[in-house]
């Protein structure tokens, strides 16, 4: 019997917004390529080392600031997650390690040694400003790796279709439908949460997580398709209904799924309290 427990990332517990510790840290790193623009005005004039230096040291410094960005992203979904495992690319690591090759560059002109040391000393700047990948996976006290790895592959496939969908609905323009997709969201990972509380959910709700999210996202491109260039109505309210139709089966399947542990566990406590009275224990 899988025990549940709270915390800040148990499900039932309050969430973290999604986005918003990676927004803010989205901001800081879209000022790197902000802030190495005056190597595009240096790099001509000085000939061509200075010119492949220059656009080098830019380049790399973009880089690394995708690179943080998309590492800011995976830190924050493994954050709101309850079993999680560790991204498989370092790419807030290696986009330290880019800051430094680009500064590294970008100072060479003062000697190698300057350009070695300014490089590093970036390098650790930016480790300190954006912090390190998450370096272990996230699991459940209890659950065994076996478990928690089919709950994080399934959870990941179905987090796949969930943005599979939101980005073909953001393609209809329509700002209403973009909030429903949304709201659906937020629902469909009520119930992930739930199966990474209890891996034995999985089993269950496998059909929710795979067959039926893979038909929300099918239907939803092709109602954005479809309504991006006709704005049928018709369309509209056929899709909203499919919405609310798939939510509330969301909801049903994970109030059920809540429903069958509380279940299993008041057995669990009648066998006890059996086994303890015919052990000749009673309560005081």
């Amino acid at each position: 019997m899988a025990q549940r427990f709270g915390g800040a990332h148990s499900p039932g517990s309050s969430p973290p917004i999604a986005g918003k510790r990676a927004q803010k840290g989205r901001t800081r790193a879209n000022l790197l390529p902000i802030a190495a623009l005056p190597l595009l005005f240096t790099a001509f004039g000085g000939g061509p080392v200075a010119l492949a230096l220059n656009l080098s040291a830019f380049a790399a410094i973009a880089f690394a600031a995708w690179l943080t960005r998309e590492g800011l992203e995976a830190e924050d979904a493994y954050a709101a997650r309850t079993i999680s495992r560790r991204p498989v690319i370092p790419r807030k690591l290696l986009g330290s390690l880019f800051i430094g090759v680009g500064v590294g560059m970008a100072t060479f002109d003062g000697g190698l040694i300057n350009g070695v040391l300014y490089g590093v000393i970036a390098a650790a700047l930016h480790a300190f400003s954006f912090g390190l990948d998450p370096m272990s996976n996230k699991n459940v006290e209890g659950v065994d790796n076996f478990q928690s790895d089919r709950v994080a592959k399934a959870v990941d496939e179905a987090e796949k279709h969930l943005s599979a969908m939101l980005d073909a609905i953001k393609t209809s323009g329509d700002r209403v439908m973009i909030a429903r997709v949304e709201k659906f969201q937020a629902t469909a990972r009520t119930m992930f949460r739930s199966i990474e509380k209890d891996p034995r959910d999985l089993t269950a709700a496998r059909r929710y997580l795979g067959v039926y999210l893979l038909g929300a996202k099918d239907a939803t491109t092709k109602f954005s398709e479809l309504y991006a260039r006709t704005r049928d109505q018709e369309a509209r309210d056929d899709y909203t209904a499919l919405l609310d139709d798939l939510e509330a089966g969301f909801t049903t399947k994970t109030d059920k799924l809540l429903s069958d542990d509380r279940t299993d566990l008041d057995i669990e406590i009648d066998v006890l309290r059996d086994r303890l009275q015919r052990e000749g224990i009673r309560p005081e």
